[in-house]
């Protein structure tokens, strides 16, 4: 690793993106104070030492770090001050160093998921359903109630593990939530939200057509260049409009460097030079 102000940490790491979308972000602010001698690498962290690891980072300069797996909830646990979409998340995916020397810890994936969805439909007074129970989907929960959509499913293979979820959430939103089997869904929805690691191996999911409302988006947090499962699901589905997760990419690491620099980098443009490298 080279010095650098900003990392990405992850194991494994080689394959991250993240450099050259912070590079893309800081080349549109050239000249601005905020970004001057902005360096941004990656950091292969071993699997036991995460904390070390960033405790070296800080050392070495080191004022802010991206977080990615198998260490968000890891950056959970280390950091003493946790934003509130982090404390929901359970889980850290940007740092920052603090006056004090201490860790700020946020998650950012959600913002860059909602960011994405809005660029294509409103999500206020929408019927979302969200498949899957796992982290990924845990991080999108407080962002996407945040939009006031008129109700949220969380549809997961185990009821038990959704129902948990909703639980965790249900006592602080009037918004109805409920929880189900994914077999067991039921009646239409405008938003349905993939956060499973089903189009990673190809599968698709036992959901039915009939759950796509006529309008409905179909959204898939994984990105590929070709279409992945999921969304060849929805179109045999008829649905319209469907979009991978390669926005959700970019806009979560837009909250990171908006966090980091106070600047609100265009999204539009890097994600377009993005899809062209896929």
């Amino acid at each position: 690793m080279t010095q650098a102000t900003y990392v990405v940490i992850g194991n494994p790491i080689a394959h991250s993106k993240s450099p050259l979308i912070h590079a893309a972000f800081a080349a549109q602010f050239a000249g601005h104070p905020a970004v001057a001698g902005f360096l941004y690498d990656k950091l292969l962290a071993p699997m036991d030492g995460f904390v070390a690891c960033v405790a070296q980072f800080a050392a070495a300069g080191g004022r802010g770090a991206n977080v990615t797996v198998p260490f968000k909830e890891e950056a959970f646990r280390l950091t003493e001050t946790l934003s509130e979409r982090a404390q929901a998340a359970g889980a850290v995916n940007t740092l920052q160093l603090q006056s004090d020397g201490s860790w700020l810890g946020d998650n950012t994936d959600g913002a860059g998921l909602v960011a994405d969805v809005l660029r294509h439909i409103d999500i206020q007074g929408k019927r979302i359903l969200l498949l899957g129970a796992g982290g990924a989907a845990r991080g999108v929960i407080l962002p996407l109630l945040a939009q006031e959509p008129a109700s949220l499913t969380l549809a997961n293979r185990t009821f038990g593990k959704a129902q948990a979820l909703i639980a965790h959430f249900q006592p602080n939103t009037p918004i109805p939530l409920q929880a189900c089997e994914f077999a067991a869904v039921a009646g239409q929805f405008d938003l349905i939200i993939n956060a499973t690691s089903a189009s990673l191996g190809g599968e698709r999911l036992p959901i039915a057509d009939s759950v796509f409302a006529p309008v409905a988006l179909a959204y898939d947090m994984m990105y590929g260049k070709a279409e992945t499962p999921f969304l060849a699901q929805a179109r045999e589905a008829g649905v319209t409009q469907r979009v991978d997760g390669l926005g959700m990419l970019v806009g979560q690491a837009a909250e990171a460097f908006h966090l980091w620099t106070g600047l609100r980098p265009d999204v539009a443009p890097v994600l377009d030079w993005m899809r062209a490298q896929l």
